[in-house]
């Protein structure tokens, strides 16, 4: 940075874009030789991982800070001043209502952004609850191209059955925009790119501004032919034709944020070529990798990814497990033990991995992993016996804004109440959230 006296005011600088918009931290807003008043941006993410976890492995003996991190838990050492590991969370709507019988999977996922009881259907009639995800998304999406980033590394259908009577919908995706409509999350990179991106090759300045004069091009002469039809058409097909301009204002806000936030400066990435990576070490960097250009484009602020999804049979060949993850969780030889605590280490890594990408990008006055609140963890504890109590749930960031260690509650606490706290930090606060009876007692740590 180029120390002068000048300081560019952010309110003139909007005022000058002709519209009232969030941009990322500039260093020409910093005042020379004074503390920032800009606001931080803050981001929220979720990574989820499925069918239990070996607690005796994830859950730290101690309490506070000066802990030990356990055997699944280690590759989040170099991080332990921005994670806090949280024991004491249930999802009491995860669990079965009288004479549902079975299906504890996928409500461990329905409910884990919700707090709310999933209907039991195969069918179109699902019922869940709005997801905290999209909560915040209806609120921090009105300064970004998109609202929400929705991602997993498996394959999700969203009809058909999954697990005794429960829609697919239901296991497969975590994000539910309204109680009847979940949100697909997408699994192939090129995919999520072209999101980002749109077709662009690559992530550079010279062809993203060719991406956004061509979709301006295209929307603006949309435009001129509608408001010529409109001439001629009746009442009815007026209001059909108003409602279809409805739809296409989105589409016009994004390409308008595009074109302010085209001189960003970004690193360089090519658009994925071919399908799904060959492995899920490559296939999940990948992705992480998405998310996190996604956050330091400020293209989102909330992104939600599932690592796996629930009654996964997905094997991990390069770590030299050929059993299915699901399958070996209701093994009880030590032997199968052992592998699960392997595959729950495999996924931490992936999220260390990221954690790592954030601490490493800067981000106004720090990094985004300074400015981001993240929840890892699943709806299930004990994989065995489908245990929806004391879940293996931590946050990292430092937007999540509630310390770092690890601390248990002394009364079991509905993980709603962590989401409505995430909530509240991120500047979206609610009364209330799902099944939550309140926010999270405030943590002390010693």
């Amino acid at each position: 940075m180029i120390v002068t006296k000048k300081c560019l005011n952010r309110r003139t600088f909007l005022r000058g874009a002709g519209a009232a918009v969030a941009l990322p931290f500039l260093d020409a807003m910093r005042p020379a030789f004074a503390a920032s008043s800009a606001p931080v941006v803050k981001r929220l993410a979720v990574a989820y991982v499925p069918n239990g976890i070996i607690m005796n492995h994830w859950t730290p003996t101690a309490e506070g800070t000066a802990f030990e991190f356990p055997a699944i838990l280690q590759p989040l050492a170099p991080f332990r001043d921005q994670v806090l590991i949280l024991s004491g969370l249930d999802s009491r709507p995860a669990f079965p209502a009288p004479g549902e019988g079975t299906g504890d999977h996928a409500r461990a996922s329905a409910t884990f952004l919700t707090g709310v009881h999933p209907k039991k259907t195969e069918g179109p009639d699902l019922r869940a609850g709005i997801s905290m995800d999209q909560v915040a998304a209806a609120e921090m999406g009105k300064d970004t191209q998109l609202a929400s980033l929705e991602m997993c590394l498996e394959s999700s259908d969203l009809i058909g059955g999954c697990d005794a009577g429960y829609s697919c919908a239901y296991a497969n995706t975590l994000s539910w925009r309204n109680p009847t409509t979940p949100l697909p999350m997408e699994n192939q990179p090129r995919a999520v790119f072209e999101r980002l991106f749109g077709d662009s090759d690559d992530t550079g300045k010279a062809a993203r501004l060719a991406r956004i004069r061509q979709e301006k091009s295209i929307l603006d002469s949309l435009l001129q032919e509608v408001s010529a039809m409109k001439r001629g058409l009746g009442p009815d097909d007026r209001n059909k034709l108003a409602q279809y301009l409805d739809a296409t204002r989105d589409l016009e806000r994004r390409i308008q944020k595009a074109e302010e936030q085209s001189s960003k400066e970004l690193p360089v990435v090519a658009r994925p070529t071919g399908g799904i990576p060959a492995t899920f070490e490559e296939h999940a960097r990948m992705m992480f990798d998405l998310e996190a250009l996604a956050f330091q484009a400020d293209l989102t602020r909330v992104a939600t990814f599932m690592i796996s999804r629930e009654i996964s049979p997905r094997s991990y060949p390069e770590i030299g497990i050929s059993d299915a993850h699901h399958a070996l969780t209701h093994e009880s030889r030590p032997e199968s033990v052992a592998k699960v605590v392997k595959i729950n280490t495999y996924h931490i890594q992936q999220f260390a991995y990221f954690l790592e990408k954030l601490k490493s990008t800067p981000d106004g006055d720090g990094t985004l992993l300074d400015h981001v609140a993240i929840v890892y963890g699943g709806g299930i504890s004990n994989g065995f016996e489908h245990t929806h109590t004391q879940l293996p749930v931590l946050v990292a960031g430092g937007a999540a804004g509630l310390g770092h260690g690890h601390i248990r509650f002394r009364e079991d606490l509905p993980l709603a109440n962590l989401h409505l706290t995430l909530l509240e930090n991120v500047g979206v606060p609610m009364e209330r959230f799902g099944d939550s009876n309140g926010a999270l007692p405030r943590i002390s740590l010693a």
